[in-house]
């Protein structure tokens, strides 16, 4: 983009939607453009734009932690809450994290071109499936700046063009990690519209975005459950999304105390602001005057706020009140619903009432009922004496993940790179007609 063409779309008070949306399409245009060159590049180029782009962006951390510290401060002057402030805040952990992040996205087997169920028919015929890109897949996402290099480097590495556009309180950050992106594409020789980063955070883009279907082949919202929700409902392209992660993990009265009391911790404590963070804890009732009383110090020694149920209360009388909309809230703090259930059945009945169908785990020694949590608790990850906190891309050995999906159609669970393709079918043959 020159730079004309970047003030022009730079919207401020006398600028209109009309531009706004011309801008978007141009975008759109050019990623329309750049997924056929990028489609067919080879596994080798691709690689070396990610490695090219692992290399900078660790060059450049200290620039990208001076725009992060615009944006933490803008945020904190904001008073938003602590949890997206968490989210947003990079540290050099972090970086050297998001670093490492899209070098396992290079080390990935490439799936573009992959062939497989290839079946012989009758006729002589073999039919199968190839993985394809979807084409250009547009991102919609709020706080983690780290989304940007991911969402590039598994875009980049499953063929698509993407187009990008984070949240207004990550301005700063998006942009100078988006300046390392442009570096790496341009040093592997890859078209520099294949990843392109909306300047305007401009609610106008959002809403063109979702209307350019010839321009855009999916959606994917990251961010809370209004603006997922929000663009589930307007948009005239396909969406992946999850509206929520209301997790669970039962403890079974068959459960090993001791795996129960470390996976319970930390599935709550490891991190509070995330999707995969335990906010209901379910306990059965044979074993809760056991297991409370011991987890109740240690997540008091986390600064954990318990509410619970009428009878987590007579065993835990410091323990809040629990509202009913507490059973439905995603806290994405250091707050836990805890409830005394009856059994399998009763701690399955209420995921299915207020779960989000994100990830749900139950800690037991019984294999039968393992066996039915897997079967009956219909959630995009379901686990067995495991915390929630591993339903996540880089732990399931997908490397970045676009985000994790509660849909059923078109992917399910943690985004990665077969997530980002599409199917088409193969015929090979040697001469066969009907």
């Amino acid at each position: 983009m020159t730079a004309a063409t970047h003030k022009e779309f730079k919207r401020g008070a006398g600028d209109s939607v009309d531009a706004i949306t011309r801008y978007m399409h141009e975008v759109g245009k050019r990623a329309r453009s750049a997924a056929r060159a990028i489609a067919k590049a080879s596994t080798g180029e691709k690689n070396a734009a990610l490695f090219a782009l692992a290399d900078v962006i660790e060059a450049d951390a200290a620039a990208i932690l001076d725009a992060n510290q615009l944006d933490l401060r803008a945020a904190r002057e904001a008073r938003l809450d602590e949890a997206m402030v968490e989210r947003l805040e990079l540290t050099p952990a972090r970086i050297s994290a998001m670093a490492d992040g899209v070098r396992q996205v290079a080390a990935l087997p490439d799936p573009v071109g992959e062939m497989f169920d290839l079946k012989l028919r009758p006729s002589g015929i073999q039919v199968g499936k190839m993985r394809v890109p979807l084409g250009v897949v547009g991102i919609i996402y709020e706080s983690r700046p780290n989304v940007t290099a991911d969402a590039a480097s598994l875009c980049l590495k499953s063929g698509n063009a993407c187009v990008l556009r984070g949240g207004s309180e990550a301005l700063h950050s998006n942009q100078a990690i988006a300046r390392c992106i442009a570096r790496a594409l341009k040093s592997a020789g890859l078209p520099p519209d294949a990843v392109q980063v909306v300047d305007t955070t401009d609610r106008a883009a959002v809403a063109a975005m979702l209307a350019m279907p010839d321009a855009i082949d999916v959606i994917i919202p990251r961010g809370g459950k209004g603006l997922v929700a929000f663009i589930s409902e307007h948009a005239r392209v396909p969406v992946i999304k999850h509206l929520d992660g209301n997790c669970h993990v039962f403890v079974d009265a068959e459960a090993d105390l001791e795996k129960a009391i470390a996976i319970a911790v930390n599935a709550k404590t490891q991190r509070y602001g995330t999707c995969n963070t335990m906010e209901t804890l379910l306990v059965d009732a044979p074993i809760a005057a056991r297991v409370l009383p011991e987890l109740a110090p240690i997540y008091s020694g986390h600064g954990v706020e318990l509410r619970g149920c009428e009878r987590t209360r007579q065993i835990l009388p410091q323990a809040k009140p629990a509202t009913a909309a507490d059973w439905d809230t995603e806290f994405l703090a250091p707050i836990l619903a805890v409830k005394i259930v009856d059994g399998l059945d009763d701690a399955m009945d209420h995921i299915a009432r207020h779960g989000s169908a994100h990830t749900d785990a139950i800690v037991t020694e019984n294999y039968t009922k393992a066996r039915r949590f897997l079967r009956e608790v219909d959630s995009s990850s379901v686990m067995v004496n495991a915390s929630t906190r591993f339903a996540d891309g880089y732990e399931y050995g997908l490397g970045a993940e676009i985000g994790i999906s509660t849909d059923k159609f078109h992917a399910r669970g943690p985004v990665g790179l077969e997530g980002l393709t599409s199917v088409k079918w193969v015929v090979l043959g040697d001469g066969n007609v009907r």
